[in-house]
């Protein structure tokens, strides 16, 4: 196992890391933690070090590192061979339910793409993993795209969903079984498939990809084998990432993410670098640690994890504490698992078992409605451990307990309705923005996410209001619009997409918007699965009364 430690020496902190990324050799600091040693880690070091000792006390030049890499490893990728799933075939059942013949089309075109983002890993990674950062896994894994050449946790969700649409059964049981394999090793799900993401992980989605693949083939022997592993993530978050909170004396037990890992993350080393520049040892072990915690949370970066000095989140990116904040879509999350894993030990016929999650979501639900519920608003907001108070600003997060259905009272879901249409956040033509605050970030405006519109449609949808399943098609309508008419115009699905204009991919944040996109398919084609009958290419179905202020500011505008 020594050799492990070595290859952590080079990709995730020590001097070569240090070094490389700090000379900027590549556009991406991702593209030198991707790339593979040609020697054991420990020869590569011995060299490293005999090369800075004919520079002692000064950097070594440009020419130099880059020769120094050039002997030493290879460029990212090498580690993948082709890979096409053996079970895509041409015509899954769910593209004869969408009336829209350009939507069929295209929805036909995504379930293409599967053939483009299936990578599967060469066994050498198995057996000299000390060459790699890449982790190994024993399955295939369909890939989110672009400079995501590895397995993602969060949103492997949504493509599992995806693929189970289209009929995929085998690659989503091995994507899911790859999970598995992780938590039984790691005790948890990593952010992504390398090792410099060994200390954080991401939303814990796995026991709904377990739901997902349970309700679509049935198989009782897989749950049975998947659930003691479940159970194993779910005491990770519990034991690792919950905080005691004290409201009017009583005591509750919410969750937060939290990564205790002080150094500048490695795949945005100089980003991280920078950002902390003139700040005291102290506080840059702080904001490293925050950092991680935001790449934790999925929304890498946003203006909803800044708690600045007057404790609220109008600052900078300076000013990220993600951990001294309790997500409200963590905790939805958390609490859709106690109630499945509850469900899952009852058809396996544990009842104690069953009875002891079932008490467990009832308390989360009891700590929710004391610390995130605002009745008066009525909607759920993140809470600052800093000011022990919400925060107020929208994000589509603020709606996530309807979509776990994590609330005592229905007309709870009924009421957050209302909060959202009177949010100004359905007043875009393209889409719900991830917050109404413009930072810079990509978890900020003008951003639209494909998985934080998916959690907001399908939970209006299980409303029972015709109001709420109304916002609800509609959405799905915007949404599929945005998609297809950026399709149309570059032949690409993108990771985000823009609230405003036709059909224009997002921006902002550490990176160029990436192609691709997996959880960018499955939330279409899921989309395309559920409305299919009235979904359409062209002109909205309805101008419904929710575009109004849009098409009234239009108006204004054109006079």
């Amino acid at each position: 196992m020594a050799s492990f430690s070595y290859s952590s020496e080079i990709y995730c902190s020590g001097p070569i890391l240090q070094q490389v990324q700090e000379a900027k050799l590549f556009d991406d600091d991702k593209y030198f933690v991707d790339m593979k040693l040609r020697s054991a880690p420990d020869v590569v070091l011995v060299a490293f070090q005999n090369l800075s000792n004919e520079w002692p006390n000064s950097t070594i030049p440009t020419t130099k590192l880059q020769e120094f890499l050039t002997a030493n490893f290879e460029k990212p990728g090498t580690e993948f061979e082709t890979w096409i799933p053996t079970d895509w075939h041409e015509n899954p059942k769910f593209l004869s339910r969408i009336a829209d013949e350009k939507l069929r089309r295209w929805g036909e075109h995504i379930h293409s793409l599967w053939k483009s983002l299936g990578r599967k890993i060469q066994t050498s990674v198995r057996d000299h993993p000390e060459l790699y950062s890449q982790i190994y896994t024993p399955h295939p894994v369909v890939v989110p795209g672009g400079r995501f050449r590895e397995l993602y946790y969060w949103d492997s969700y949504w493509v599992i969903n995806g693929l189970l649409l289209s009929e995929m059964t085998e690659t989503a049981y091995g994507m899911i079984q790859n999970f598995l394999f992780l938590v039984s090793r790691y005790g948890f799900v990593p952010n992504g498939g390398r090792i410099y993401y060994e200390r954080r992980s991401q939303p814990p989605f796995l026991t709904l990809m377990v739901e997902s693949y349970y309700e679509a083939t049935n198989d009782q022997q897989f749950l049975r084998e998947a659930l003691p592993v479940l159970e194993k993530e779910y005491q990770f978050w519990m034991q690792n990432r919950s905080v005691a909170v004290e409201v009017s004396g009583s005591q509750h037990v919410l969750n937060r993410y939290n990564v205790e890992a002080d150094l500048p993350r490695p795949e945005s080393y100089t980003d991280d670098l920078e950002l902390a520049e003139g700040l005291s040892d102290e506080l840059k072990q702080q904001l490293w640690m925050d950092l991680k915690a935001g790449a934790e949370s999925g929304w890498d970066f946003t203006s909803r994890w800044y708690i600045n000095g007057t404790g609220h989140n109008d600052g900078t990116l300076r000013e990220t504490r993600t951990s001294q904040i309790l997500p409200t879509d963590l905790n939805a999350l958390l609490c859709r698992n106690e109630r499945t894993l509850a469900t899952f030990h009852r058809l396996l016929g544990n009842g104690d078992s069953a009875a002891r999650y079932d008490q467990a979501a009832a308390c989360r639900t009891e700590a929710m409605e004391a610390l995130l519920w605002d009745a008066e608003r009525g909607a759920w907001f993140d809470y600052s451990l800093v000011t022990h108070s919400k925060h107020f600003e929208f994000y589509p997060s603020n709606l996530a307990p309807v979509w776990a259905r994590c609330y005592s009272q229905p007309e709870m879901g009924e009421k957050a309705v209302q909060y959202l249409k009177g949010s100004g956040a359905l007043n875009f033509p393209n889409g719900v923005p991830t917050s109404l605050r413009e930072s810079g970030q990509q978890w900020d405006y003008p951003n639209a996410w494909p998985p934080l519109q998916h959690m907001l449609i399908e939970g209006l949808s299980k409303l029972s209001s015709e109001d709420a399943k109304k916002v609800s098609s509609d959405l799905a309508q915007r949404w599929i619009k945005t998609n297809w008419l950026a399709y149309e115009k570059y032949e690409a699905m993108f990771e985000k997409y823009n609230v405003n204009g036709d059909g224009k991919p997002g921006g902002g944040g550490e990176y160029e918007v990436q192609l691709g996109f997996g959880w960018t398919n499955g939330v279409a084609l899921q989309l395309l699965d559920q409305y299919g009958a009235t979904l359409t290419s062209g002109g909205r179905r309805v101008c419904s009364d929710l575009l109004l202020p849009l098409v009234i500011s239009i108006a204004l505008m054109l006079q």
